[in-house]
Formats: C-alpha cells, structure tokens, sequence
C-alpha cells in the first residue's frame, strides 16, 4: 500500500468519527456560513499579489517535522502583509500534523484561505466552510470523474472556489465546468517524488479558459519565470518558507527578489 492509499484509508475513518462527533447541522450554524467566500481567481489576478499562494505546513509524510514552532496566526498574517494571493493550510492531522482549527487561528482574513486535505466526502465541505475555507482542493488522483463533478458542484452551491489538482495527462480528463483553478502537482503523491517539469509537460492539457497553478518544488525565481511562459498564474509554495527559522521573513525576500525580477 502507497502512502496516498495509507492516507485515503485513515481519512475515510476520520470523516465517519466526524460526522458522529459534529454533526452537519451543528456546522452549518457557524458564523462563517453568514459571509461569503473571497474569489480565488480574482487574487490570483489581482496587480498588488504576487500569484504566491504561501503554506503553512507542520510537517509531512516524507520529510518529517518541518516546522513545529511557527505559529500559524503570525505566519499568515506576515505572508498576506508580503503579497501572498492565497494562504494554504494543511489540515490533515495524522500525515501533516495539521488541524481544521488552524484555518480560523489568525486575526484577519483579507485573501483567500485554501483548505489544503484529502476530501472524499461532501461532509468535508460543509466542514471548510463552517471554519472558515474559501477554497477547497479536490485531487484527481484519489477521486474519479463523477466525484469530482459532483463534490466540486456541492462545492459552488455552498459558496467554495474548487481548485481541482492533478498529476498527469489522464487526470485532465476531471476538469468541470464547476472547477475554478486547475493545479498541477510536480509531487507524485504515491512515491512523494517531485519534479517541476510535470508543470511544463501538463500546461498545454489544461484548457486556455482555465486558470492554472503549479504546485510543489519551487524554490527559484527563474522557476516561476519559466512556468508563467507556460501560461501559469499561481505558485503554491510552502516547504521553501516553512524549513526556514523565520518563515515570513524568507517569504519577504523572495518576493521582494520576485518583484526586482519582474522590474527588470
């Protein structure tokens, strides 16, 4: 059994000790059902971002403990005051060491926060939305084509922007009309192997109506240049900042260096 597999196995008896535990009519009482999500596609387009959406991860499967002293509520605050379009926040607790409560743990939410977890279940989507998610992520790699149309679908009718992630050409395949943002992995989540050239290979599989990013591995400025030549909007960057002392301010760096490149 793969490590996606271990995960996907484990998620589906969390989901089941969830909804025992809170029910969907007990979430759907949360204040943040009163507000509507933030639009991932127009920060991402938005002059004054930088197209980086900014993770904050504890830890994970294949590096063990990256960064188990950054508090989550300093981190997002310093990554949106630096010009992150989005904040993704890993939720999974078992695998990443993450929690559902750290997507509500900051005192501001002025760009979109991105529920970064394994959703196999529409539960898992009132569940974002009742803490505070404005963007849920959907993996072709553990779903098929009917589940993602109808958990992205569920998904728009709550309010939630669907960002529908995929690893190869076949995945493609999963993109609906009720995805808002197609991301390409360069990580294979069965081996947790990475190369960003997985980016450059699916850009031209993801149709030109479509925003897309490219997720994981990049850790360069000409990295971005090169896949925003192939057309992409968004950089999903978390390990680059987190492995660091000082996440927020390795994350101010870059994107001063990312700004200063752009100038050029």
């Amino acid at each position: 059994m793969n490590i996606l597999d271990k995960i996907i196995e484990n998620k589906r008896r969390e989901v089941a000790k969830s909804k025992l535990e809170r029910p969907e009519d007990i979430l759907r009482k949360s204040d943040f059902f009163k507000f509507q999500p933030l639009s991932f596609r127009e920060y991402l387009l938005r002059d004054d971002k930088n197209g980086i959406i900014a993770e904050y991860k504890r830890r994970s499967p294949s590096k063990g403990v990256i960064n188990n002293t950054t508090n989550v509520a300093e981190a997002i605050v310093g990554y949106t005051k630096y010009g992150a379009s989005a904040i993704s926040i890993l939720t999974d607790h078992d695998f990443f060491g993450g929690s559902l409560s750290d997507l509500n743990d900051h005192p501001s939410h002025e760009i979109p926060v991105l529920r970064k977890d394994f959703i196999i279940d529409e539960y898992q989507l009132i569940e974002s939305r009742s803490y505070g998610a404005d963007i849920i992520l959907l993996i072709a790699g553990c779903l098929d084509k009917n589940q993602v149309r109808t958990l992205a679908a569920t998904a728009k009718d709550i309010g939630l922007n669907v960002l529908l992630e995929i690893h190869n050409i076949e995945e493609a395949d999963h993109i609906c009309d009720f995805i808002d943002v197609v991301g390409v992995n360069n990580r294979d989540l069965k081996t947790f192997q990475v190369d960003v050239n997985r980016s450059v290979e699916l850009s031209e599989s993801i149709p030109n109506h479509m925003l897309k990013i490219s997720e994981s591995g990049i850790d360069a400025i000409e990295t971005i240049q090169l896949l925003k030549t192939k057309g992409y909007s968004g950089f999903l960057i978390g390990e680059r900042f987190m492995r660091e002392k000082d996440p927020v301010e390795s994350f101010k760096n870059f994107s001063e260096a990312l700004i200063q490149n752009n100038e050029v």
